[in-house]
């Protein structure tokens, strides 16, 4: 266990760095084919069920037709395709965006209009009494009268433009929102449901179920993994030369001892790599799945999550997919 950790210690710092060079040279990111194939199938799933949305102008929102059927997530999902562009003072476009600039663009994308200032905007939808009701896709203001507005991502976590000189990102809630309102799925309690997986992730639902218990992971995390890493695609191989169902580097899996392209030795290898990862962060999910993505030595030099985009995005879709009992 010794050499396999010394050996994994040692691609993780490798991919840190590859991550931070493809961070600074494009901080705006293109998403990968897996998470496109997640987001598809997410879609299309929200957007089947009945209508949770009204249409005209209700509480300040104008909804269009297109509005009917999105959730919180779809919002969430929205919002992360604009991590890593940089703030710009009453920027409304993917070359600049300011907090109200975020907001009003990403209801926008999805057929919602909103006013375009903080303090007009926390004027508008149905109010969340505490951050322990609030859902993905709700809206927290700081200030009375507003001077900032992030989007809730959930886990205690939201998606903001912060200030100048920053970017797009995902940071912890704080300090305490002053007020909270919800846009989209009034009317519903629930958090909207997610996918039912794809015929492809489906077929491993065995593996998943028999590494899960045998290693003690949380319900759902190694199939959300597969679902968002390679749409449950055996023998993908990505850019970057991951492989397989679970996206193994070669290194790694080598390192695990396993084959990337055989299902049933690529999930057990990566739920003893996330059971690994989950042990040295205590537990944390959120950590785990930022470790497995850019390399645990990313997130020990950053203290948390990188501050890469395309690392944040990873982590709020395999939660998100989690959060739909896959």
């Amino acid at each position: 266990m010794s050499d396999i950790s010394t050996v994994m210690d040692g691609i993780s710092g490798v991919l840190s760095r590859i991550a931070a060079i493809q961070a600074h040279l494009a901080p705006v990111p293109v998403k990968p084919a897996a998470s496109s194939t997640f987001a598809t199938a997410l879609t299309q799933a929200q957007t089947s069920s009945s209508a949770v949305n009204p249409t005209g102008t209700v509480d300040g929102a104008t909804y269009s037709a297109k509005s009917a059927g999105v959730t919180g997530n779809d919002v969430v999902s929205d919002a992360s395709s604009y991590l890593g562009v940089p703030y710009v003072w009453a920027g409304n476009d993917r070359s600049g965006l300011d907090c109200s600039g975020l907001v009003q663009q990403t209801y926008k994308d999805l057929g919602i209009s909103l006013p375009r200032i903080a303090s007009d905007q926390q004027n508008v939808g149905t109010t969340v009494p505490s951050l322990s009701q609030a859902e993905p896709g709700d809206l927290l203001f700081f200030g009375q009268p507003a001077y900032h507005v992030a989007i809730y991502v959930g886990n205690n976590k939201m998606i903001e433009a912060p200030q100048t000189g920053e970017v797009v990102k995902i940071v912890n809630v704080s300090p305490a929102p002053s007020s909270i309102k919800r846009i989209v799925g009034v009317g519903s309690s629930s958090v909207p449901a997610a996918t039912a997986l794809p015929s492809g992730v489906a077929a491993y639902a065995s593996l998943f179920a028999t590494d899960t218990a045998r290693y003690n992971l949380p319900t759902g995390l190694l199939a959300a993994v597969a679902h968002v890493e390679s749409g449950g695609n055996p023998n993908a191989v990505s850019p970057a030369g991951a492989q397989g169902l679970m996206q193994l580097m070669p290194g790694t899996a080598r390192s695990l001892g396993v084959n990337a392209l055989d299902p049933t030795q690529a999930v057990d290898g990566a739920a003893r790599m996330l059971s690994g990862l989950l042990a040295k962060y205590n537990g944390s999910v959120t950590l785990a799945l930022a470790a497995y993505n850019a390399g645990s030595g990313a997130v020990d030099e950053y203290g948390g999550v990188p501050p890469y985009a395309e690392t944040q995005a990873y982590v709020v879709k395999v939660q998100n997919a989690m959060a739909g009992g896959s």
